[in-house]
């Protein structure tokens, strides 16, 4: 396709323009973001000298105050109120906990605790020993003397004859 004179003179002008254009836009657009920057800076330095100061003050008058007086309460509570009851919840837990062991492992438990089982026999079974010993020992002893050999105990079974004479 061939263009006339006329038409790609036209278009070298349109080309021109368009890029007399673009150029005028990024000068635009860059003195827009120096403003911008500056606008910015400004904002910023009315928040510290203005804003800021304000906003402070109403803190420290009206929140700090009551964000103090809520975390006295807080510890208060948990401070008088929780941590008592947790505690004697837990040293309950871990008192039952001990006598389910204790209990698991053949020991007694006596006024909340524990007490190992004896471990050999008390006093009452070692005079029972003894006594029984004592007892066995004399009952061998009189069947002893009842069963021993003695000449002069025992009587014969033939019957006796006359001496010679």
């Amino acid at each position: 396709m061939s263009l006339t004179r006329k038409r790609k003179k036209e278009l070298r002008r349109l080309q021109n323009d368009a890029v007399d254009l673009w150029e005028n836009q990024q000068e635009l657009v860059g003195h827009a973001a120096d403003i911008a920057r500056e606008a910015g800076r400004q904002l910023g330095n009315v928040g510290r000298e203005q804003v800021l100061p304000v906003v402070q003050d109403a803190y420290n008058r009206r929140v700090a105050p009551t964000v103090d007086r809520g975390l006295k309460i807080g510890r208060h509570v948990v401070d008088d109120k929780v941590v008592p009851i947790v505690g004697g919840v837990v040293g309950s837990a871990l008192s039952a906990w001990d006598v389910a062991n204790a209990k698991r492992q053949g020991l007694t438990v006596s006024n909340g605790r524990v007490v190992k089982k004896k471990q050999g026999p008390g006093l009452g079974s070692i005079i029972a020993i003894v006594l029984g010993a004592a007892a066995a020992a004399g009952v061998l002893y009189a069947a002893w003397q009842a069963l021993r050999t003695d000449d002069e105990l025992w009587v014969a079974d033939d019957p006796l004859s006359a001496p010679d004479a």
